[in-house]
């Protein structure tokens, strides 16, 4: 099909629940796209940090393949090999006692929202399940997450809202405190909040959260949705901040471009969801489990490093370029935001586009880079070229 055929199908047959970019993607390698035409784009968006090893990456295609063969569906209902091992790997590298696998961010995060509720349902009663959010955070689209999620442009059409959730300043222990009525049993965040507009907590407040947390046996809650899987330089943010979560989520980058999702619990959160607790059809899925586990060998102390290195090659480049319309660029690792001075990212975002970059775009002021993390300097100086000429007008 050709570029213009696809659009149109989509307009024909698909509901039309998302802007899309005006470009039609068939195939690529590497950190690079290609149209059905054959036009060329550079990748700084890896399907929304899902894509992390890239495209045309073989041992992972053959890792789908080989488990595809054998079996690819078999319910929780019986023990596969692969989730067993995807889940030794995760809790081995993290320190956090077992795992449960689902399908998506969203789903993570809903079942982390049980967990943190049993939890506290099982020590102190039904009246102490509210859970304190951060302004500007962003935790899915289910009913529950949108609840969760801390911007007011989520919240409309899909009343009523699930019920037990307060959302405080980011960064502003103060608030924090005030907030922690007896009712609470959670504190969830994003370390940096990624839709919100790749915005970082500061480490000392992180630190802080945790300190009240656990002098008030309330549970520490970490969405790293976006930021888990080497995005920022370490397998997941929280180890750049020194603390010791008691549950964290992961999705996006976990099966390298196949759906997965899950949340890991420490150990005295291990025990809390018994059987029919919690559950879902496809979690832990065989082949995104190969995928996942595949993922796991490529992504090396030595990438882990570069994910760093490149982030900051990327930020002293844009930030050289004095641009009067660039703020400073803010972020960790290859998760970074390019906020804008009088310009609009979405219209940026299309004209990178149509220079052959593809880019997204984070909160209301700020162009967001979430490239694969094995793109080459080749890949991000041919890309940050394009992105330097658009903005520059």
């Amino acid at each position: 099909m050709t570029s213009n055929e696809i659009k149109s199908q989509d307009a024909n047959h698909v509901m039309q629940t998302y802007a899309r970019f005006d470009v039609a993607i068939s195939h690529g390698n590497g950190a690079t796209l290609y149209s059905p035409e054959g036009r060329e784009y550079i990748d700084f968006t890896s399907g929304i940090g899902v894509n992390c090893l890239g495209y045309g990456n073989k041992k992972w295609a053959e890792a789908i393949y080989n488990q595809a063969m054998k079996l690819q569906h078999i319910s929780n209902l019986y023990y596969s090999e692969p989730y067993v091992n995807l889940a030794q790997r995760l809790t081995s590298l993290t320190g956090m006692k077992n795992a449960f696998f689902s399908n998506s961010g969203a789903e993570a995060n809903e079942g982390a929202i049980k967990l943190a509720r049993k939890y506290s349902f099982d020590k102190y009663g039904k009246d102490r399940s509210t859970i304190i959010t951060l302004v500007q955070s962003f935790h899915g689209r289910t009913v529950t997450t949108l609840a969760a999620t801390g911007q007011d442009s989520f919240h409309k059409y899909f009343f009523p809202f699930t019920e037990g959730f307060k959302h405080v300043a980011a960064n502003d222990i103060s608030a924090l405190e005030s907030a922690l009525t007896s009712d609470i049993c959670a504190v969830m965040m994003e370390l940096v909040q990624g839709e919100g507009g790749v915005l970082p907590l500061q480490a000392e407040y992180v630190k802080q959260v945790e300190k009240l947390c656990r002098e008030r046996d309330i549970l520490l809650v970490l969405d790293e949705v976006q930021t888990g899987i080497g995005r920022t330089g370490t397998m997941f943010a929280f180890e750049q901040y020194g603390i010791s979560p008691d549950v964290v989520s992961f999705a996006k980058g976990i099966a390298g471009g196949l759906p997965m999702g899950g949340f890991l619990a420490s150990a005295r959160c291990s025990q809390v969801l018994q059987a029919g607790d919690h559950a879902t059809t496809f979690g832990g899925n065989p082949v995104s489990a190969a995928a996942a586990c595949e993922v796991l060998n490529q992504l090396t102390p030595e990438l882990l490093s570069e994910v760093a290195k490149k982030g900051e090659y990327i930020r002293q480049n844009i930030a050289a370029w004095k641009l009067p319309n660039v703020g400073t660029p803010r972020g960790l690792g290859l998760m970074i935001g390019i906020p804008l001075i009088g310009a609009a990212p979405k219209e940026m975002a299309q004209a990178c586009v149509s220079n052959g970059l593809l880019i997204i775009t984070a909160g209301s002021d700020a162009l967001r880079m979430l490239p694969p993390l094995n793109i080459t300097y080749e890949e991000l100086d041919k890309g940050l070229l394009i992105l330097k000429s658009v903005l520059e007008g």
